[in-house]
């Protein structure tokens, strides 16, 4: 593996499924109305049922799939045959216990960012569409699959003003192809701190703990668990805004995976899920006056754990939304600023358009990983839907949300459903050293044919002219990435 593709493939993370979770957590309660996918036989594995709708067999895959990117001592009920305990040893080299959480993308460096961004969405989805879930009989597999990740993050996070933001080098893991029984080391940890100052990673960790508190404390009745997170996401949002405020990449120069283009939508998102997990205004209050000053209204980017204004705006008009008796004018306001962005999405009057197949295409985004950014377009559409002014405004939302649901499952020139080993056109060389088989770093198609079925990860996805090559050396196609909540969605 290269460099260069190394950099490119690192923009986006495997955790990118947590999209299709919850979107098809969405679309579950009408599935009667849905055609079947033509679906595979399920594999005999716990929790995948083998009978009922395709749906509600795509977000089990999709959660099974989180369990195939484990780090750490694995628990008794493993259901990856191939995942072994691994990486034992991290954080040793920083006093501090980093084993467990989730290894990023096709390879085995940990990073806090893309983790507590994709926790924030998992979180998000489940509190709103959690009907599905249940009718999928997968609220067991949501807990532990968000539980492994807020563990981790907790034990990342040991004092106040510090988070460890990266266990492992992306350059020597990228020198190795292979099995997690030989993870290469060393493997360092990076941490922000009193000195050396991340803002955008301490307000998307505090963003994490808020919205999993409030799924452990409403959902899960785990109220001792909810507070510990809670008290976590205080801690690390004082750090985040107490400090001098900068980029993480600039802590961590050379070696840091993810940079992130600012800091001021993060503590804009950070700030919002504190006030839902608290009720204290002073985090709305504080939301909307960083929203102001750092004049982020008309917003043209698709939202991503790079760019959180969408998802501020659809939050803002949700809280406002239920508070609209009391206060309609407010209401009014996020309404407006929301379907103004996302109309400006839908319209192609962003930086966001259509390719001649009907997928959605974010310039600057898109290159990188193309289903994933229509994946986040699409969870924002469907999240806002049912909170929109009109019934028109909310039937088009959904509507054009859907289409790219099916452009994900087949509807597109290729007839490839980016669901890896759950359907004949699934891709079969995805980009994942642990799955493979394989130990030749230098050839990546030795041996052929992936060894181990990667149930449930979606790939990046096609070029621009809707084309998809399925070779596992192309890294911005093949990287595969955690299918998201919108399986979820159709349930709900």
């Amino acid at each position: 593996m290269i460099q260069s593709q190394h950099q490119l493939k690192n923009r986006y993370s495997l955790f990118f499924l947590t999209f299709v979770i919850i979107c098809i957590t969405y679309m579950i309660p009408a599935v009667d109305a849905i055609p079947s996918l033509g679906l595979i036989p399920s594999p005999d594995i716990p929790g995948i049922p083998k009978e009922g709708d395709d749906y509600s067999k795509l977000l089990a895959y999709s959660l099974y799939f989180y369990e195939a990117q484990r780090s750490g001592f694995l628990p008794e009920n493993n259901r990856v045959s191939w995942r072994h305990n691994s990486a034992l040893d991290d954080g040793k080299d920083r006093g501090v216990n980093l084993t467990g959480g989730y290894y990023d993308a096709g390879d085995y460096v940990k990073f806090t960012l893309p983790l507590s961004w994709v926790l924030s969405l998992i979180s998000w989805g489940a509190i709103e569409w959690f009907e599905g879930y249940k009718l999928s009989n997968q609220t067991e597999y949501l807990r532990e699959m968000v539980k492994w990740g807020t563990d981790w993050l907790i034990t990342a996070h040991p004092k106040p003003s510090q988070l460890f933001v990266q266990v492992g080098s992306s350059q020597i893991d990228n020198g190795y192809w292979g099995p997690d029984t030989n993870v290469p080391y060393p493997r360092p940890a990076y941490d922000i701190n009193s000195t050396l100052h991340g803002t955008d990673v301490a307000a998307e960790a505090a963003a994490a703990f808020a919205s999993s508190a409030i799924l452990f404390r409403d959902f899960f009745n785990d109220t001792i668990y909810a507070s510990t997170l809670i008290s976590h996401a205080i801690n690390v949002y004082t750090f985040a805004e107490n400090k001098t405020l900068q980029l993480s990449s600039r802590a961590i120069p050379g070696t840091y995976g993810y940079s992130t283009s600012t800091y001021t939508d993060k503590l804009v998102y950070g700030a919002i899920w504190l006030y839902k997990a608290t009720n204290q205004t002073q985090y709305l209050d504080k939301a909307i006056n960083y929203y102001n000053q750092f004049q982020l209204k008309d917003s043209l980017r698709i939202m991503s754990w790079d760019d959180q204004t969408g998802a501020c705006n659809i939050l803002l008009a949700q809280i406002y939304f239920r508070e609209s008796s009391i206060n309609y004018t407010n209401y009014t306001t996020w309404s407006g600023e929301t379907e103004r962005y996302l109309d400006r999405i839908m319209t192609n009057k962003s930086n966001c358009s259509l390719t001649n197949g009907g997928l959605l295409w974010c310039k600057g985004d898109s290159e990188s990983a193309s289903i994933p950014i229509s994946l986040y377009g699409t969870f924002g559409f469907f999240m806002y839907a049912s909170y929109a002014s009109t019934i028109e405004k909310t039937n088009s939302y959904k509507k054009f949300a859907s289409s790219q649901i099916d452009y994900l499952l087949g509807a597109n020139p290729m007839k490839m459903l980016y669901v890896v080993a759950v359907h004949p056109n699934s891709p079969k060389n995805p980009h994942h050293a642990g799955a493979h088989g394989g130990t030749n770093v230098v050839n990546l198609n030795d041996p052929p044919e992936t060894m181990y079925p990667l149930y449930g990860a979606v790939v990046g996805g096609p070029d621009i002219n809707d084309s998809y090559r399925d070779l596992r050396s192309d890294i911005v196609q093949s990287e595969v990435y955690i299918l998201f909540d919108f399986l979820h969605v159709i349930h709900a």
